[in-house]
């Protein structure tokens, strides 16, 4: 028996976990934290981290650490799209060692939208679908066919993003919501294969689909709001949700069941790459999955061990 430790820094937000690892070949998972970091808040088209973004994380890793270090544990640290693309990458990863220890490994687009895609595999019985991850910086789709996984992409905007350049954080003109759609398409578009896939689900992952996903099970009265895992919902409760969302202002944004606070600002950016995948590829419900890139990285772990 032994433990894992796996520090996922997004864009939005960190999250850790520490799994024990069975000596059957199974895991289980001991410790789950999050963390509102915000990694990528006001990089703007320079792309640089900057000072309290970088200082709010480093504070996070250092409780992470402070949970897992008793389990003496293998720690696999990966990073994704905002210091993907930061053009002080370098700098910020020297100075997250010095402080805090840790190493981090920067994912590719490709790498992020491959253990996207074998977390929901692993957890979730998808013959068919595309998967959308929609991080703070990126969105990673994946179409699946018979199982497999038949073309991925990660493409360069996300809720932070998005909020960030089109104003959708407080007062939402209806205009900046147009041009924000407009954007998201003019990349989508580009993608033949998105348009072979007409017809199909769309899997969830990310925090804004999560919070998404909440939002519907408050409606329809479940007992449990956070088992999401599995959970669908029809294409026109999603689009009712966001009509509702669309028009609010931040405040009332923040008292919505089933909405974290801390994406009051980030919530409508955050499904706009839905809502334009479901009505571009006709998708006739979406799926939420909770298994995602860390999920993959013990799948792909737990394999290799065999």
């Amino acid at each position: 028996m032994s433990y894992l430790a796996i520090v996922d820094l997004g864009s939005n937000s960190a999250r850790m976990v520490v799994e024990r690892l069975n000596n059957d070949g199974t895991y289980t998972e001991i410790i789950r934290e999050k963390e509102d970091t915000r990694i990528a808040q006001n990089m703007g088209p320079e792309r640089v981290l900057k000072e309290v973004p970088i200082a709010r994380t480093i504070a996070a890793l250092k409780y992470f650490q402070s949970q897992y270090s008793d389990f003496e544990p293998t720690v696999r640290a990966i990073t994704t799209a905002a210091v993907r693309v930061a053009r002080n990458q370098t700098q910020f990863l020297t100075r997250v060692k010095n402080e805090t220890g840790i190493d981090f490994e920067v994912l590719t687009g490709d790498e992020e939208a491959y253990y996207d895609y074998l977390g929901v595999i692993t957890t979730l019985a998808i013959d068919n679908g595309i998967i959308l991850d929609t991080g703070g910086a990126s969105v990673e789709l994946i179409a699946v066919i018979d199982g497999q996984n038949q073309s991925a992409i990660s493409l360069p905007f996300g809720a932070v993003t998005l909020s960030e350049t089109f104003n959708l954080a407080n007062e939402v003109s209806q205009r900046d919501i147009a041009a924000a759609c407009k954007d998201i398409l003019s990349q989508y578009e580009v993608l033949p294969w998105l348009n072979a896939h007409r017809g199909l689900p769309v899997i969830l992952l990310g925090g804004a689909n999560r919070s998404l996903a909440r939002m519907g099970r408050t409606i329809l009265g479940k007992d449990i709001i956070n088992q999401i895992h599995g959970f669908e919902m029809s294409v026109e409760m999603v689009e009712h949700i966001f009509e509702n969302l669309r028009y609010m202002s931040r405040q009332e944004r923040e008292h919505i069941a089933g909405l974290e606070i801390s994406r009051a600002d980030i919530i409508i950016s955050g499904l706009l790459p839905l809502l334009n995948l479901m009505q571009l590829i006709d998708a006739p419900r979406v799926i939420f999955s909770e298994s995602g890139v860390r999920e993959g990285l013990i799948a792909e772990m737990m394999k290799n061990n065999d």
